[in-house]
Parts: structure tokens; C-alpha cells; sequence
């Protein structure tokens, strides 16, 4: 069976993508609606903080950068932490590009490596085959703008929202990750595993003291790099498996 490509029509897919975008989108939104009364807090816009949200794609990130703008801090710093914290990115952007088709254009590599974010990377890796740029598109095409609207309406009238309101749009985000991990979970165990294991080790990392001196951004890459490494090596899985795997699902 050869190992299947993405096609050229691919409207079918960039509507599939913007269905899997609808959870993320509603929590992006309440996410970023938060973000917004922060960034209202330091002094910009809502057209500023919109346009940040949309240019900037990075929760934690934009956390760091407001907090920095309202402490007046230089650009130079602004830039090193927005690296720092966002590092995790470059990793999610490697594994991407591994799983692209050959035939990928720029323009597609551009946009999909330029709008990576956890949930994006999530969906985009768990479609079997190589990377279909128009899901990952369509994936775009809702939560992106969802992130920047909620920015710029948080800075706008978050204060006088409720905070429970703000809060509950949230759950549609867990549930998504759920969503993504279960179904290849239950079939395989060592997937599960390494599920639990991440869990496990997430929850000790940010418990102890004795990994304060770490950012959230750097344990996650930290916990990324090391865990997938003892997996691949313990269990390899070839390509010739995966291929099989993708025959059986069509």
C-alpha cells in the first residue's frame, strides 16, 4: 500500500479541519478573553492587543510579553523572553516538517509552521499519513481569529464580565485534548503508557520545589525531548508498521 499523500482539492479537508477547530475555538476564546484584561492592564488597545493575539499565537507568551510592556521593560528583553518561553515550538515545528509531504509547498509550510500551537500540532500529527496542509488550514481558519477577537473584546469589557462566564467556555478546550489522546490510547497500550507517563511526570515536575528554577515553557520541552526519546528507543516503530497501521484504518 503506498503511503498515502495529500491531494490538490482539498476543500473537503479544509472543511474537516475547521469542524475539529470549533472546541478549539471556543477555548481559545476564553483563554484569550483573560489575556486581554491583561493586556488592558498594561496599557494597550484592544486593536494592540488583537493584533498581538493575531501575530503571536502563544498563551504563556503573551502572558510574559504584557507583563514585560507594563513593567516598561526593553525590546531586547521582550525578544528573549518570547524565545525562552516559546521554545517548545521549534520542537513541535521539527517533528511537522518530518511528517510533510515532500511535494509541500512553501507557502503551506509557511502558514503552518508560522500558526503552530499546541492544539494545531495535536490535530494536525494525529491524522494518519502525511501532514494535509488544508486541514491544518482549516484548523486556522476558526481558532486563530477566535484568539485575536477574544484578546481585543477582553481588553475591551473583560472587567465587567463575570469571571465564571469567562471561565466556563474553557472545559470545551480539555475535552478536546481528550479527544485527541483516548481513541489512539485504547489501541495501543504502549501509547497509553506513555500517557500516563507524561501526566505523571508533568504533575511531579511542577510539584516539587526542586524544579522551580525552571519556566513552565522549558519543562514542557524538557519533559518532551526526554520521554519521547526513552520511547522511541525502548519501543522503535518503523515506517513499514506505520504504513501497515494506515492500510488496516482505510
Amino acid at each position: 500500500m503506498k503511503y498515502r499523500t495529500y491531494t490538490l482539492n482539498g476543500k473537503e479537508t479544509f472543511l474537516e479541519g475547521m469542524r475539529s477547530s470549533v472546541p478549539i475555538a471556543m477555548g481559545y476564546f476564553a483563554v484569550s478573553f483573560a489575556l486581554g484584561i491583561n493586556a488592558k492592564l498594561a496599557g494597550l488597545t484592544p486593536f494592540q492587543s488583537g493584533l498581538a493575539s493575531l501575530l503571536s499565537n502563544a498563551s504563556a507568551g503573551e502572558y510574559a510579553e504584557f507583563n514585560l510592556i507594563a513593567a516598561s521593560a526593553p525590546i531586547i528583553e521582550l525578544i528573549i523572553m518570547t524565545l525562552v518561553v516559546n521554545a517548545r515550538y521549534f520542537l513541535m515545528g521539527c517533528a511537522m516538517s518530518q511528517h510533510a509531504a515532500p511535494d509541500t509547498s512553501f507557502l503551506h509550510r509557511l502558514f503552518m509552521g508560522f500558526f503552530i500551537t499546541d492544539e494545531f500540532f495535536a490535530c494536525s500529527v494525529a491524522r494518519p499519513g502525511y501532514l494535509n496542509p488544508y486541514y491544518t488550514l482549516g484548523l486556522i481558519s476558526l481558532a486563530t481569529p477566535a484568539w485575536a477577537l477574544g484578546t481585543a473584546l477582553g481588553c475591551a469589557i473583560g472587567n465587567i464580565m463575570p469571571l465564571r462566564l469567562v471561565s466556563t467556555f474553557s472545559v470545551a478546550l480539555y475535552g478536546m485534548f481528550f479527544a485527541i489522546i483516548i481513541p489512539p490510547a485504547r489501541k495501543d497500550r504502549i501509547i497509553a503508557g506513555v500517557v500516563v507517563l507524561c501526566f505523571a511526570a508533568s504533575w511531579c515536575v511542577n510539584k516539587l520545589s526542586l524544579f522551580d528554577f525552571m519556566s513552565g515553557g522549558t519543562k514542557t520541552i524538557v519533559l518532551t525531548v526526554l520521554i519521547s526519546a526513552v520511547a522511541a528507543l525502548l519501543f522503535p516503530h518503523s515506517e513499514e508498521e506505520a504504513k501497515q497501521e494506515e492500510s488496516h484504518e482505510n
